[in-house]
Protein backbone atom coordinates (compact mmCIF):
# COMPACT_ATOMS: atom_id res chain seq x y z
CA UNK A 1 0.00 0.00 0.00
CA UNK A 2 1.20 3.39 -1.00
CA UNK A 3 2.31 5.68 1.83
CA UNK A 4 -0.07 8.60 2.73
CA UNK A 5 1.95 11.92 2.15
CA UNK A 6 1.26 14.95 3.88
CA UNK A 7 1.34 18.20 2.08
CA UNK A 8 0.26 21.80 3.04
CA UNK A 9 -1.16 24.75 0.68
CA UNK A 10 -0.48 28.62 1.56
CA UNK A 11 -2.23 31.25 -0.53
CA UNK A 12 -1.78 35.40 0.48
CA UNK A 13 -4.12 37.63 -1.99
CA UNK A 14 -1.05 40.12 -2.49
CA UNK A 15 2.45 40.12 -2.69
CA UNK A 16 2.79 42.05 0.32
CA UNK A 17 0.58 39.73 2.62
CA UNK A 18 2.34 37.97 5.15
CA UNK A 19 2.15 34.21 5.00
CA UNK A 20 3.92 33.26 8.51
CA UNK A 21 0.56 32.77 10.35
CA UNK A 22 -0.20 29.88 7.85
CA UNK A 23 3.59 28.21 7.61
CA UNK A 24 3.31 28.38 11.39
CA UNK A 25 -0.15 26.44 11.84
CA UNK A 26 1.45 24.07 9.23
CA UNK A 27 4.46 23.14 10.87
CA UNK A 28 2.61 22.38 14.04
CA UNK A 29 -0.08 20.06 12.59
CA UNK A 30 2.95 19.18 11.43
CA UNK A 31 3.57 19.35 7.70
CA UNK A 32 7.08 19.31 6.50
CA UNK A 33 8.84 22.24 4.70
CA UNK A 34 9.68 20.84 1.59
CA UNK A 35 5.72 19.85 1.56
CA UNK A 36 4.07 23.12 1.51
CA UNK A 37 3.46 24.32 -1.65
CA UNK A 38 2.66 28.52 -1.60
CA UNK A 39 1.18 31.27 -3.88
CA UNK A 40 1.30 34.67 -3.62
CA UNK A 41 -1.81 35.42 -5.92
CA UNK A 42 -5.65 36.19 -5.37
CA UNK A 43 -7.98 33.95 -5.40
CA UNK A 44 -9.79 35.08 -8.74
CA UNK A 45 -9.01 31.60 -10.31
CA UNK A 46 -6.90 28.71 -9.59
CA UNK A 47 -4.23 29.49 -12.75
CA UNK A 48 -1.92 29.13 -9.79
CA UNK A 49 1.13 27.67 -10.34
CA UNK A 50 1.93 26.16 -6.50
CA UNK A 51 -1.80 24.89 -6.48
CA UNK A 52 -1.53 23.13 -9.96
CA UNK A 53 1.58 21.60 -9.24
CA UNK A 54 0.30 19.96 -6.20
CA UNK A 55 -2.90 19.34 -7.46
CA UNK A 56 -0.19 16.96 -10.10
CA UNK A 57 1.44 15.44 -6.78
CA UNK A 58 -1.09 14.33 -4.74
CA UNK A 59 -2.32 10.53 -4.85
CA UNK A 60 -4.91 8.62 -3.84
CA UNK A 61 -5.01 9.14 0.31
CA UNK A 62 -2.80 11.78 0.91
CA UNK A 63 -3.81 15.19 2.78
CA UNK A 64 -3.95 18.34 1.99
CA UNK A 65 -3.63 21.14 4.69
CA UNK A 66 -4.96 24.34 4.57
CA UNK A 67 -5.09 27.09 7.37
CA UNK A 68 -8.89 28.43 6.39
CA UNK A 69 -11.11 27.42 3.40
CA UNK A 70 -10.86 30.21 1.49
CA UNK A 71 -7.84 29.25 0.70
CA UNK A 72 -9.26 26.92 -1.79
CA UNK A 73 -11.09 29.55 -3.63
CA UNK A 74 -12.49 32.91 -4.06
CA UNK A 75 -16.33 31.64 -3.25
CA UNK A 76 -17.91 28.35 -1.94
CA UNK A 77 -18.72 27.46 -5.61
CA UNK A 78 -15.07 26.95 -6.66
CA UNK A 79 -14.67 26.14 -3.33
CA UNK A 80 -17.20 23.37 -3.62
CA UNK A 81 -15.29 22.56 -6.63
CA UNK A 82 -11.66 22.00 -5.97
CA UNK A 83 -12.98 20.04 -2.55
CA UNK A 84 -14.77 17.79 -5.06
CA UNK A 85 -12.06 17.19 -7.33
CA UNK A 86 -9.29 16.36 -4.11
CA UNK A 87 -11.40 14.53 -2.38
CA UNK A 88 -13.86 12.28 -5.27
CA UNK A 89 -11.69 12.20 -8.15
CA UNK A 90 -7.91 12.50 -6.56
CA UNK A 91 -9.55 10.01 -3.36
CA UNK A 92 -7.02 12.17 -1.25
CA UNK A 93 -8.02 13.94 1.96
CA UNK A 94 -8.96 17.61 3.22
CA UNK A 95 -8.08 19.12 6.37
CA UNK A 96 -8.78 22.79 7.30
CA UNK A 97 -7.42 23.48 10.32
CA UNK A 98 -9.60 26.94 11.48
CA UNK A 99 -12.87 24.43 11.67
CA UNK A 100 -12.22 20.94 12.85
CA UNK A 101 -15.25 19.42 11.54
CA UNK A 102 -13.56 19.84 7.90
CA UNK A 103 -11.34 17.05 8.41
CA UNK A 104 -12.27 13.95 5.62
CA UNK A 105 -9.55 11.90 7.09
CA UNK A 106 -11.45 8.19 7.38
CA UNK A 107 -11.54 7.12 11.15
CA UNK A 108 -12.17 3.26 12.61
CA UNK A 109 -11.95 2.62 8.34
CA UNK A 110 -15.12 3.81 7.71
CA UNK A 111 -16.69 7.17 5.91
CA UNK A 112 -17.66 8.95 8.97
CA UNK A 113 -14.75 11.60 8.38
CA UNK A 114 -15.82 12.03 5.04
CA UNK A 115 -19.60 12.13 5.41
CA UNK A 116 -19.56 14.94 8.24
CA UNK A 117 -16.46 17.00 6.40
CA UNK A 118 -19.37 17.11 2.98
CA UNK A 119 -22.52 17.67 5.00
CA UNK A 120 -20.41 20.91 6.85
CA UNK A 121 -19.09 22.37 3.48
CA UNK A 122 -22.85 22.02 1.79
CA UNK A 123 -23.96 23.71 4.85
CA UNK A 124 -21.01 26.50 4.97
CA UNK A 125 -21.88 27.41 0.97
CA UNK A 126 -25.90 27.59 1.88
CA UNK A 127 -25.19 29.77 4.35
CA UNK A 128 -23.03 31.63 2.02
CA UNK A 129 -25.36 31.69 -0.84
CA UNK A 130 -28.11 32.61 1.29
CA UNK A 131 -26.03 35.83 2.82
CA UNK A 132 -24.79 37.19 -0.43
CA UNK A 133 -28.76 37.03 -1.95
CA UNK A 134 -29.78 38.78 1.76
CA UNK A 135 -26.88 41.24 0.88
CA UNK A 136 -27.66 41.90 -2.65
CA UNK A 137 -31.27 42.53 -1.21
CA UNK A 138 -30.05 45.07 1.55
CA UNK A 139 -27.99 46.86 -1.21
CA UNK A 140 -31.35 47.17 -2.99
CA UNK A 141 -33.80 48.19 -0.51
CA UNK A 142 -31.19 50.55 0.32
CA UNK A 143 -30.36 52.56 -2.60
CA UNK A 144 -34.11 52.72 -2.96
CA UNK A 145 -34.77 54.21 0.47
CA UNK A 146 -31.89 56.17 -0.62
CA UNK A 147 -33.61 57.69 -3.81
CA UNK A 148 -36.92 57.91 -2.16
CA UNK A 149 -35.00 60.77 0.39
CA UNK A 150 -33.47 62.54 -2.76
CA UNK A 151 -29.76 60.66 -2.83
CA UNK A 152 -28.22 61.18 -6.18
CA UNK A 153 -25.77 58.06 -7.17
CA UNK A 154 -23.01 58.18 -9.49
CA UNK A 155 -20.71 61.49 -10.44
CA UNK A 156 -21.44 64.49 -9.33
CA UNK A 157 -22.96 66.48 -12.16
CA UNK A 158 -21.17 68.99 -13.81
CA UNK A 159 -21.79 72.66 -13.46
CA UNK A 160 -24.01 74.30 -16.40
CA UNK A 161 -21.68 77.27 -17.12
CA UNK A 162 -23.73 80.23 -18.27
CA UNK A 163 -22.01 79.77 -21.81
CA UNK A 164 -24.91 76.93 -21.99
CA UNK A 165 -27.86 79.64 -22.15
CA UNK A 166 -26.92 81.53 -25.51
CA UNK A 167 -26.17 78.24 -27.26
CA UNK A 168 -29.79 76.91 -25.84
CA UNK A 169 -31.22 79.89 -27.09
CA UNK A 170 -29.73 79.53 -30.61
CA UNK A 171 -30.06 75.52 -30.56
CA UNK A 172 -33.54 76.48 -30.07
CA UNK A 173 -33.61 79.21 -33.29
CA UNK A 174 -31.90 76.56 -35.00
CA UNK A 175 -28.68 78.42 -35.61
CA UNK A 176 -26.23 75.60 -34.45
CA UNK A 177 -26.53 72.17 -34.03
CA UNK A 178 -26.61 70.45 -30.68
CA UNK A 179 -22.86 68.47 -31.76
CA UNK A 180 -21.66 72.42 -32.90
CA UNK A 181 -23.01 73.52 -29.02
CA UNK A 182 -21.40 70.72 -27.04
CA UNK A 183 -17.86 71.17 -28.48
CA UNK A 184 -18.02 74.86 -27.85
CA UNK A 185 -18.65 73.81 -24.15
CA UNK A 186 -16.39 71.00 -24.24
CA UNK A 187 -19.19 68.67 -23.84
CA UNK A 188 -20.51 65.38 -25.00
CA UNK A 189 -23.69 66.16 -27.45
CA UNK A 190 -25.91 63.51 -24.65
CA UNK A 191 -25.12 65.79 -22.01
CA UNK A 192 -26.02 69.18 -24.10
CA UNK A 193 -29.38 67.35 -24.94
CA UNK A 194 -30.28 66.46 -21.20
CA UNK A 195 -29.37 70.02 -20.26
CA UNK A 196 -31.43 71.09 -22.69
CA UNK A 197 -34.27 68.98 -21.58
CA UNK A 198 -34.04 69.83 -18.03
CA UNK A 199 -32.56 66.39 -16.95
Amino acid sequence: MQQQKIYGYIRVSTKEQNEDRQLIAMREFPVEKKNIYLDKFSGKDFNRPQYQKLMRRIKKNDVIVVKSIDRLGRDYEEIQNQWRIITKEKHANIVVLDMPLLDTRQKNDDVMGTFVADLVLQILCYVAHTERSNIRQRQAEGIAAARLRGVRFGRPRKAIPDAFWKLKKDWEQRKISSREAAKILEISQDTFLRWVHGK
